[in-house]
């Protein structure tokens, strides 16, 4: 095969001017500098005074992500497995060309499966492969014909000692990896199929997601007579199944006669997850838009830099389904098209007629193991978070590693995810070990809107999203893109974290927790994982509810003037319930909707409890500050005042039907009236000093809310309907919170 070979030279000052001279590559230059020079991008937290979402900060691509179709996923451990060997070059040829893939791409994609050894250069004695050369020699090839250049596909095949079972991996070298939470020069992906030389069938397919933590796409026991098939996703190229009768698209359950591309067991321990596959799927396939953000170089877009002159915003997905930053939407995409399918790839060795439009030729890893890297200089993106974000992110890399220099690469079975498949491999295998214990910790990220079981905008409900986000925990660091709406991370060493979550047009949500050492999140939600200690939920019960940029209102909290030493947070709304709770070192930072109605809970040091009322709003772009939090009888008294003092304003708005002074929801009105009351009074005691006087108002308090329930029942018919709501709602919260104002020890 003749393979044209691409060079570049870097010519003319302006480019000069642009790159370091220590990572300009010169004509005549035989070999690229030490990679320790190469461009540096610094973490930057630009500051606007003029907006409520003032923070950007631009990340170089975290170490895992570069490394995103490599790692495999570790929150998945297993018993050891067999030793592998290489199998004979015949036998291997023979098994490659029966089992090689069809790829289906998306209409969109821009970055095809290539030989990387056409973009080959020498460094220090080392063959590499250099971004620049890769992306340049690539766009100068593909922008002039519209053809992939040398579509190729790689093999690699190695059996388990003392077993008929075998493992063949396609791999996959694409020039570019472009997605919503990660890029980077080159991207390796891989499928494995995993086959009984015996019998000659397959026994489990395993196509590569985004890293370590997001659960491979799997199917255990496929149809020896079909073709395997991979749809690649848009721009990261993550690795989706189809083995069900409509070749080009991804079914995540059965149904309509169809049966699932995945057999991956279903998500256990979260409400409305259990059900789920633990599968990263296909987003834009299965109805979830999926921006695509636009990777930066020096602090500009990348095809504005002169290091890659045939780099155009072309070469990049199409407008359509890219936004410049996750901040840049004041609401979440609707218009976003979904996945159609493109080009079809397929195998050209293969017999018979196909769908295919593009043959790729399919040869052994042997011949490109001699190279020792893929390199290239550090991107970034924008990613914003509710406030700075500490040097954590001084040292991401933005290049992937060599397939064989993985784990997975001598022992592909160290990249099956789902337990049950490694279950039923090594219930047939001996030379495959039983699974582990899944550790991971995971939520399932959701959209807040009104309720319409509330007063305007007095309520909030949580809904499924119509979009994918991107969640960072940013104490490792590692970010990930979710699937079917859940955030997944695998391995979390125990200590302190931050968890952040981004959606195009949403508000970032930033939470702490503490992972202990039993796995455990002890983040202040209570929870202790699910029975067998497989998941451990962050958010509240493992949800974290986003807010859209137009309707959200920055809610600070800081002890800096107070006497308590707030170390936990958590908000209520009147009708969604907790939709946030979170460690907290004295201050916090959350955008909550400017149509609820909350409950802001404190907790210091000694765990006495305070509780603030905040009502926004709506309309407003003011910022909702709580500057000197309480804890203690004092501040659940007054707690206690204001929430029944806006529920007896709302009452009195009513009109009764019943003509005087006694009609049932004038009786509300008093019986509120007089909460407000002993409430102030109780406040008023606790301030002084007076526990006896405070506990006896606190008690008062009580009563008069039993008087209250009394009221609401005899008033209900009265009211309008989500008034009546609101008001039971909020009796229970008043129920609680004077409980805990009779116990407190603090004034």
């Amino acid at each position: 095969m003749t393979r044209k070979r691409y060079r570049r030279s870097f010519e003319g000052p302006e480019l000069a001017d642009r790159i370091p001279a220590e990572n300009l590559f010169r004509p005549g230059q035989k070999s690229y500098p030490p990679e320790d020079t190469v461009i540096k991008v610094e973490n930057r937290s630009v500051i606007d005074n003029n907006t409520e979402f003032d923070r950007r900060t631009v990340l170089g691509v975290l170490a895992g992500v570069g490394n995103a179709a490599l790692a495999g996923c570790s929150g998945f451990q297993s018993e050891p497995d067999a030793e592998t060997t290489q199998i004979d070059e015949d036998t291997a040829r023979e098994l490659a060309d029966s089992f090689a893939p069809s790829l289906y791409f998306d209409e969109y994609e821009e970055w095809y499966p290539t030989d990387p050894r056409q973009y080959t250069s020498e460094r220090d004695g080392d063959t590499v492969v250099h971004g620049f050369d890769a992306v340049e020699g690539y766009h100068s090839d593909f922008d002039s014909e519209r053809e992939p250049p040398e579509p190729t596909g790689f093999y690699h095949v190695v059996g388990y000692e003392d077993s008929s079972l075998v493992a063949i991996q396609y791999w996959f070298y694409y020039v570019f990896d472009q997605f919503s939470c990660n890029f980077h020069w080159h991207d390796w992906e891989v499928l494995h199929v995993f086959v009984d030389t015996e019998t000659g069938e397959p026994q489990l397919y395993v196509a590569s997601s985004h890293s370590r933590d997001v659960p491979n796409n799997e199917f255990l026991d496929p149809d020896p007579d079909d073709v395997p098939r991979v749809l690649p996703e848009l721009g990261s190229h993550s690795s989706t199944l189809s083995v069900n009768e409509v070749a080009d698209r991804f079914q995540r359950f059965g149904g309509d006669d169809l049966i699932p591309d995945v057999t991956n067991e279903a998500i256990d321990g979260i409400k409305d997850l259990v059900d789920i596959p633990l599968a990263y799927g296909l987003p834009r396939d299965e109805g979830a838009r999926l921006p695509m953000v636009i990777p930066e170089l020096d602090g500009i877009p990348l095809y504005e830099h002169d290091a890659v002159p045939s780099f155009t915003r072309e070469s990049l997905i199409d407008e359509k389904l890219t936004i410049r930053s996750l901040a840049e939407l004041e609401s979440p995409p609707t218009d976003m098209p979904l996945r159609e399918t493109g080009l079809v790839f397929e195998h050209a060795e293969r017999d018979g007629d196909g769908d295919g439009d593009v043959e790729y030729a399919l040869r052994p890893t042997t011949e490109i193991e001699h190279i020792s890297e893929f390199t290239g200089p550090q991107l970034s993106f924008e990613f914003p978070v509710p406030e700075i974000v500490e040097d954590a992110f001084s040292h991401h890399i933005s290049t992937t590693g060599t397939p064989w220099d993985q784990p997975r690469y001598g022992n592909p079975a160290a990249d099956i995810t789902a337990s049950t498949h490694r279950e039923a491999l090594a219930n047939r295998y001996e030379a495959i070990g039983d699974p582990g214990v899944t550790d991971a910790l995971i939520a399932r990220v959701t959209d807040t809107t009104t309720s319409e079981d509330a007063p305007d905008d007095e309520g909030l409900t949580t809904v499924e999203m119509t979009q994918e986000s991107v969640a960072l925990l940013e104490s490792e660091p590692r970010m990930r893109p979710t699937f079917a709406g859940v955030a997944m991370f695998g391995d979390v060493e125990p200590g302190e974290h931050r968890l952040t979550v981004n959606s195009a047009g949403s508000a970032p949500h930033s939470e702490h927790l503490e992972v202990t050492e039993d796995g455990r999140n002890d983040g202040g939600n209570g929870d202790d994982g699910d029975a067998d200690g497989h998941f451990r939920r962050a958010g509240v019960d493992g949800e974290v509810p986003v807010v859209a940029r137009d309707k959200a209102r920055r809610l600070e909290l800081s002890d800096e003037e107070a006497d308590a030493e707030v170390v936990r947070t958590a908000i209520e709304d009147d009708f969604a319930g907790r939709i946030y709770e979170s460690a907290v070192e004295g201050h916090d930072t959350v955008f909550v909707h400017e149509g609820g109605a909350y409950t802001t809970e404190v907790r210091d040091r000694d765990d006495e409890v305070g509780a603030f009322r905040v009502n926004p709003d709506p309309g407003s772009n003011g910022e909702i500050r709580i500057d000197r939090p309480e804890t203690g009888k004092a501040s659940l008294a007054a707690y206690l005042a204001d929430v029944a003092e806006e529920t007896r304003a709302s009452v009195a708005a009513v009109e009764g039907d019943a003509d005087g002074a006694e009609n049932a929801v004038r009786g509300l009105e008093r019986a509120l009236a007089a909460v407000v009351e002993a409430a102030e009074m109780a406040t008023e005691r606790a301030r002084d000093g007076d526990r006896g006087g405070a506990d006896q108002q606190l008690e008062a308090v009580r009563k008069r809310l039993e008087t209250v329930a009394d009221r609401l029942a005899d008033a209900s018919e009265d009211l309008p309907p989500e008034l009546s709501n609101a008001a039971e709602n909020r009796l229970e919260q008043a129920d609680r919170r004077v409980d805990q104002a009779r116990t407190a020890e603090k004034l």
